[in-house]
């Protein structure tokens, strides 16, 4: 375990310059003293690592050490490229890119190595969707990566409460992709640092102006604090309701960890009481339509109010018709 995180260690300091032991323990989410234990391990075994104090100091390696592509080994390469492409570069658009990195650097080793990807594809096979599981669409996002990549401003149409649509011009500073979904953090011309889903950009096209991208903004920073945030300030729509298990199964793959459940209470035979908190009345009420009689509601009236409204007017639809 420790020789992977001195291993992630010499990477990131060739890849990213100079930095400082408390960025590093966040990357590497580990204590400051275990960082400075781990640089004495890489000086002791050889590597060129220096720590140089003052305003332009921090921790370096030096400038003519590269790892090289040959040293990876066989099993190396062959982890590679059992990874594939992550679900979120094929969301960029970059599934293509990736691959073909993947190819060059298996192309690049001695001998036989350039056979790995083969070896590979007959062997293992990685899918990575679950079943039924709920997947957010992002008809912009490579739109937005462009714009991003480029420093150009987009017009873009977002989707807001109620299906209101609002139009900005853009600057994307940042995407992020948290767990299933991703997020853009943008500025507009008269508007500070904003985040939202990209799933609610319907529209964005670019413009040929560029953005002049603020020196300070550090994307792993300003995230680790507005995630924090905005969690925080969440208002959360609690329900409580009666289940059966298999509509329990059906929220647990809908949802995952985006739905606070606690520990399901027996009500009799067939039904369990459980209290659950969603972010809307709107998005309580889609879920239990979709679980029918399954699932149903004790409170809050409301709810079960939209929920008998929302079936009798579907009743009267067939019935007409």
């Amino acid at each position: 375990m420790r020789a992977d995180r001195l291993l992630a260690l010499l990477m990131y300091l060739q890849n990213r310059g100079r930095t400082t032991s408390d960025r590093l323990a966040r990357e590497l989410e580990v204590s400051q003293r275990t960082i400075l234990r781990d640089l004495y391990a890489l000086r002791v075994a050889g590597f060129p690592v220096y720590t140089e104090r003052g305003p332009a100091g921090g921790i370096y390696v030096h400038e003519e050490f590269r790892m090289r592509l040959t040293d990876l080994t066989h099993e190396e390469l062959a982890a590679l490229f059992t990874l594939g492409v992550p679900a979120q570069l094929a969301d960029l658009g970059l599934s293509a890119e990736a691959k073909g990195a993947l190819l060059k650097l298996a192309a690049s080793q001695p001998g036989s190595r350039n056979t790995v990807d083969r070896e590979v594809r007959r062997r293992i096979y990685l899918d990575p969707e679950p079943w039924n599981k709920q997947r957010e669409s992002h008809p912009t996002l490579s739109t937005l990566r462009q714009a991003l990549w480029n420093d150009v401003w987009v017009r873009a149409v977002l989707l807001r409460v109620g299906l209101f649509r609002t139009e900005h011009e853009m600057a994307p500073l940042g995407l992020v992709a948290k767990g299933r979904s991703w997020y853009v953090i943008w500025h507009g011309r008269d508007l500070g640092i904003r985040v939202d889903r990209a799933s609610v950009v319907l529209e964005a096209e670019l413009l040929e102006e560029r953005f002049d991208r603020p020196e300070d903004f550090d994307i792993v920073e300003f995230w680790s604090t507005w995630a924090p945030a905005y969690q925080a300030a969440a208002v959360a729509y609690p329900v409580s309701a009666r289940l059966r298990p298999s509509a329990i199964e059906k929220l647990q793959e809908q949802f995952v960890t985006q739905l606070p459940m606690d520990e399901p209470v027996e009500d009799n035979g067939e039904w369990v009481r459980v209290a659950l908190r969603f972010e809307s009345l709107n998005q309580a009420r889609e879920m239990f339509l979709v679980l029918g009689n399954a699932a149903q509601v004790i409170e809050p009236e409301a709810l079960r109010l939209s929920i008998e409204d929302y079936a009798r007017q579907t009743m009267q639809l067939y019935a007409s018709s």
